[in-house]
């Protein structure tokens, strides 16, 4: 996927279980040790674009957690504004919404969309296994919902929430969750309870993670070590799964994909990521399965995975913006 993180010093390689570098180290004696995404920020008011962000806890018998964001500019309650149900990515295993590296991605993304962003801080594996990443991402989502209300507990989402233009998004392990949640909603599982004040407009995938049994375009002459880690990650997640071609990981695979839950999707891939194929594999899939939808995509070339988290944001990532913003605000 073509991280460029620094090396860290690793521990003797007798110590270790689980070689998921550069993400995680899993060791014989049960340690974890994080190689990526441990340092955090504070919510803060952004200098640069004047967006808000305050954290909040979505409940108190597990720790789920979300950090919020609010374009700083907005003025009256008279002017509602789009929600955007945000996952980070990390491979299941690392970073939380409270990780620097997504901090100035989702500051600016807040103020070019004018849009509210409530980023979920699911548990990671493997000290919590499937199904918890997918559950505490639900429990946001019905969290944030109840506040169509405005009765709920944070006032920015009861004084400035439009709950009819819901978004779901993420990048990598993020983008497979926001897929999954949309596929909840589509099977039924749906929020019905808050009537025509909720609805799923549209999902954001961004270099999404899925994976399956046969390999396709270029992962078949990719380095094995990349391919390990991404069918490694996968496992140490969900240690009880039987195939590579479960839906969860491989919505190819899926019967009830044309059931997805909205109306549109957008999905970002990038030249140098090795899930590029996979996010092509799903938008060509996605629009001939039936359902009843609109899917465009985004292609960066020269890009590598994650690329748009890190600035200063390059043209291709000012490209991604521009359309994501579009997509949210409905001026595609």
């Amino acid at each position: 996927m073509a991280f460029s993180f620094a090396p860290l010093p690793l521990s003797h390689p007798e110590e270790i279980h689980h070689d998921l570098s550069p993400f995680i180290l899993i060791h014989k004696n049960g340690r974890i040790e994080r190689l990526v995404g441990e340092e955090t920020t504070p919510p803060s008011t952004d200098h640069t674009t004047g967006v808000l962000s305050k954290d909040v806890q979505i409940s108190p018998e597990t720790g789920l957690s979300a950090r919020i964001y609010l374009p700083g500019a907005i003025t009256s309650q008279e002017h509602k504004l789009p929600v955007l149900i945000y996952f980070h990515g990390g491979g299941f295993v690392v970073g939380t919404a409270f990780s620097a590296m997504f901090q100035p991605f989702l500051n600016r993304l807040a103020l070019e969309a004018q849009t509210i962003i409530v980023s979920v801080d699911y548990r990671s594996a493997p000290e919590h296994l499937y199904p918890t990443q997918y559950d505490d991402s639900w429990e946001a989502i019905k969290w944030a919902a109840f506040h169509a209300t405005t009765n709920g507990m944070e006032s920015w989402l009861n004084d400035y929430a439009d709950f009819e233009r819901l978004f779901f998004g993420g990048e990598s392990a993020g983008g497979n969750i926001a897929h999954q949640m949309g596929m909840r909603i589509g099977l039924g599982k749906d929020l019905d309870a808050f009537g025509d004040r909720v609805k799923l407009s549209g999902i954001i995938l961004i270099h999404p993670y899925f994976w399956g049994e046969t390999l396709i375009g270029g992962e078949v002459n990719a380095d094995v070590k990349e391919r390990n880690i991404l069918e490694k990650l996968w496992r140490v997640m969900n240690p009880s799964f039987s195939s590579l071609d479960d839906p969860l990981i491989n919505p190819s695979k899926d019967p009830t994909l044309w059931m997805l839950g909205c109306e549109k999707v957008l999905v970002s891939v990038a030249e140098k990521d090795l899930l590029r194929d996979r996010g092509r594999y799903y938008y060509e899939v996605l629009g001939k399965s039936g359902w009843n939808g609109r899917v465009d995509i985004i292609k960066a070339k020269g890009e590598g995975h994650a690329f748009h988290l890190f600035p200063p944001f390059r043209e291709n990532a000012t490209t991604l913006f521009k359309s994501m913003c579009s997509f949210i605000n409905g001026d595609e």
